[in-house]
């Protein structure tokens, strides 16, 4: 990134300079037609920007040091303390200006950050930000999902290198990316949760075959993975051997933080509109009048907003140099469920016009719903997936009893037994 790009602010910068500069970077980088939809909401501001055109302008927004602003400057930031990154963002907000790659600048930023080497974030991180780099996590298995622990890609050492073998599934985005963050068992003797080791892994290199997995929405965005005597080099590895399953949880923690909803800093939905949105269909549907649709409606919005300031509380904890921690469950447990009602919602506004549609093709439109499939049901046939992406609700209610409750954990017979004696489907 260039250093001439970046804005000229750092940590001593007072409010005033932050609103001063950061209102003028906008005049002078961000698109006169975009600036002047941003006075008509998002709606407006999707109208006259394509995916497609964000994409290709995204670096101007990354070399400014905006798009993470609390970091530091060597790894693509400027530096800033919490509150002046949010005073920044305040500025920002009417643009929409989202951030690209969420899963690398959530789920391998914080293990990196937290467990990796300076010279490992100082190559990884600027081309997160940049989006020149793209990221997934190859940690889920046929056989290893809630019980991830139980993972059996195998990882075996050969000099100053690692060769993995094993499958991956539902990897979201491994099509669109360069790299992965993956999990691989170093030691079979030990109990399950030791043996596992971190490692970076170039989805480029020979061995890796990726294999999409078509929605039923019709959309293609998990995938899975193969990894066949794949060579990872022992400096991309991140943490100890045998502590991944501790590196790990930085990466599962911003994980269920990027899918818990408005104000996450992460994917503000994954499945259809919000709140707001079904309020302007109810008014332009003439059903606004109605009680219990108003009501059903508001109360929605009212969930809406209370995950979002949620979701803004964890943020802070984590930009004051914290984790989202088992608290990120709390936001992805109701967010799932809060989803879901929404769609739901959004299907029986329209009525039998939202499902009666004649399926004539599976080709994938601008939003990344099939072009054919109306946006309603494709936003409530996405939203079945909330409740298992990111850690099942299941599992995420146990982290929640266990670490924030502290109600005493699950009995485990094999607890401690070695990995290869343990039992798996």
């Amino acid at each position: 990134m260039s250093d001439d790009a970046r804005l000229p602010l750092d940590a001593d910068s007072s409010a005033e300079r932050i609103g001063e500069v950061v209102r003028q970077w906008v005049i002078d980088r961000v698109p006169a037609p975009w600036r002047d939809a941003a006075s008509r909401g998002r709606a407006a501001i999707r109208a006259v920007r394509s995916r497609q055109e964000y994409a290709a302008w995204y670096p101007v927004f990354a070399a400014s040091g905006l798009v993470v602003p609390t970091w530091p400057v060597p790894y693509g930031g400027l530096g800033l303390r919490p509150a002046q990154a949010r005073l920044a963002e305040t500025v920002l907000a009417p643009y929409n200006l989202g951030r690209l790659n969420p899963l690398g600048l959530n789920n391998a930023a914080a293990p990196l950050f937290a467990h990796g080497t300076e010279a490992q974030r100082l190559r990884y991180l600027p081309p997160i930000v940049a989006n020149t780099e793209r990221w997934c996590q190859l940690f889920s298995e046929p056989g290893a999902g809630s019980d991830l622990a139980s993972l059996s890609t195998r990882a075996e050492r050969d000099g100053d290198e690692w060769v993995l073998s094993g499958q991956k599934v539902w990897t979201t985005w491994a099509h669109e990316s360069e790299f992965g963050v993956c999990l691989a068992r170093t030691d079979p003797h030990a109990p399950k949760r030791q043996g596992i080791t971190f490692f970076v892994v170039d989805l480029r290199a020979p061995g890796v075959e990726i294999r999409e997995l078509r929605h039923l929405g019709g959309e293609v965005e998990f995938n899975e993975v193969w990894l066949d005597e794949v060579r990872v080099p022992d400096t991309d590895r991140v943490g100890a051997v045998g502590d991944g399953w501790r590196v790990g949880n930085a990466t599962l923690s911003g994980e269920r933080q990027m899918v818990a909803g408005a104000g996450s800093g992460g994917v503000d939905r994954i499945g259809g509109s919000g709140a707001e949105r079904l309020i302007a269909t109810a008014r332009r549907l003439g059903r606004w009048d109605e009680p219990a649709t108003r009501q059903r409606l508001v109360g929605l919005l009212s969930e809406e907003r209370i995950r979002r300031w949620t979701n803004e509380r964890v943020r802070a904890a984590v930009k004051a140099g914290g984790t989202p921690g088992p608290a990120a469950s709390i936001g992805k447990v109701h967010q799932g469920s809060l989803n879901q009602r929404i769609q739901r919602a959004a299907a029986d506004l329209l009525g039998a016009g939202a499902v009666a549609f004649e399926r004539r093709s599976a080709a994938v439109g601008p939003e990344g719903w099939a072009a054919d499939l109306p946006y309603e049901v494709a936003g409530m046939l996405r939203s079945l997936a909330n409740t298992i992406e990111g850690g099942t609700t299941e599992i995420n209610r146990n982290v929640i009893g266990e670490q924030i409750l502290g109600l005493p954990r699950e009995p485990d017979p094999y607890h401690g037994a070695p990995w290869e004696e343990v039992p798996r489907s």
